[in-house]
């Protein structure tokens, strides 16, 4: 067997599972479109393998990503409660007030959602590149339910809780320092709840939810990062105020310096939307010809929605290549996979790396550009991200 192992060798098992998925949503069962099965492997230098329930990029072989790759956050650990007598509660500012039994909301009319869902965090490191997966959820629309229960015209924001909980502690070390026990929750305006394809899903990709993904019930906002996803939900209430819970005030809260003039002024945002962002996800060589080496990359982009017109790639300090963009499959909430030929490198250690870029002509940043450079946290991390690779003669 080769050192570099060739696709075949290096790809996990679960294609059957993938090409069923794939039928179901009649498109085509292929991943990286083009690459061919004598093109062999790179590792990336200085990367950590992948470990479990986690995208593993060298050897994701569909579109839609297995559940062993499929990433879970929980901040209060997963709860344990009794699922038979589980029911999600609307309240607040509500003409209607509703309960709903899992059996009732799975009487309503079903929708699937394609969507990516990348944790806010992902690409902060070396260590934690693979906390993003693409899914067809399955569940029931939240608008249509919101309307029967006849939205208040005082409502101005949906807060939406889980069933975790967990104590915390306000102004810690002071004299007005106080303690509490209080659910996961995240929140949207009105008009976000109503206007976005929001989902209540109890399926992915055709099966139950797992209990860690938030089973038996979970919100999906496409084009939002995960921690706006609220796994194990269990009430949405609506209020004419804006929630500010740990997890919109005070964690998930990005600070990023903007400067104006000759000032850098600091400004807090809450982790809401996701960013453009693209990555090299594998590189191939074939045999050397001549003492050159062959090399193609492959890689995936995605965004809050906003399509992505062009992704381009560069060589240690060469210039901008354009990418081939996959035509299929395409989804306006899921990945683009792109490909390119970068033609012959010479042995040793080369830097690959790519940058997206959307219909609005936004360009995705690089490290050193502002947006990033300023950031002083790490949610957010969309900047391009170099890859390192060592080419044998």
């Amino acid at each position: 067997m080769s050192l570099h192992p060739t696709r075949r060798e290096a790809l996990l098992t679960g294609s059957a599972l993938a090409a069923a998925l794939f039928a179901q949503m009649s498109l085509p069962d292929f991943v990286f479109s083009g690459q061919e099965e004598e093109e062999e492997l790179v590792p990336f230098l200085n990367m950590p393998r992948t470990g479990p329930n986690r995208l593993d990029w060298e050897t994701l072989d569909s579109w839609i990503t297995p559940q062993d790759q499929v990433f879970s956050v929980q901040h209060y650990g997963i709860p344990e409660f009794d699922v038979a007598q589980f029911a999600l509660a609307i309240t607040g500012l509500v003409d209607h007030p509703r309960t709903f039994t899992m059996d009732q909301l799975k009487a309503l009319p079903r929708e699937d959602q394609l969507m990516t869902l990348e944790c806010s965090g992902n690409g902060a490191s070396t260590g934690f590149m693979n906390a993003v997966y693409n899914s067809r959820w399955t569940g029931t629309p939240l608008a249509p339910i919101l309307k029967e229960c006849g939205v208040k015209a005082s409502a101005k924001e949906v807060v939406f809780f889980g069933e975790d909980h967990g104590s915390e502690t306000l102004r810690k070390g002071t004299q007005s320092e106080v303690s509490f026990e209080g659910p996961f929750g995240r929140s949207m305006s009105i008009d976000d709840a109503m206007s976005l394809p929001l989902l209540l899903a109890y399926e992915r990709n055709g099966e139950p939810l797992e209990k860690r993904n938030g089973a038996p019930l979970r919100l999906i906002v496409p084009g939002w990062y995960g921690i706006a996803n609220v796994k194990w939900l269990r009430r949405i209430e609506l209020r004419a105020t804006r929630f500010m819970g740990r997890f919109m005030a005070r964690d998930y809260v990005t600070l990023r310096g903007e400067r104006r003039g000759d000032e850098t002024v600091f400004v807090e945002t809450s982790v809401s939307r996701m960013n453009l962002k693209s990555i090299i996800a594998r590189v191939t060589r074939r045999m050397a010809k001549s003492g050159d080496v062959p090399v193609k990359a492959y890689g995936a982009a995605w965004s809050d929605g906003t399509e992505i017109k062009r992704v381009e790639v560069k060589v240690d300090d060469g210039k901008w290549q354009a990418a081939t963009l996959d035509q299929e499959p395409r989804a306006k909430y899921c990945w683009t996979f792109f490909s390119i030929d970068v033609g012959n490198l010479k042995p040793g250690k080369h830097t690959l790396v790519s940058r997206a870029v959307d219909a609005n002509g936004r360009v995705q940043p690089a490290a050193e550009d502002d947006e990033i450079a300023l950031k002083k946290t790490y949610w957010e991390a969309y900047q391009q991200w170099p890859r390192e690779i060592e080419l044998e003669g």
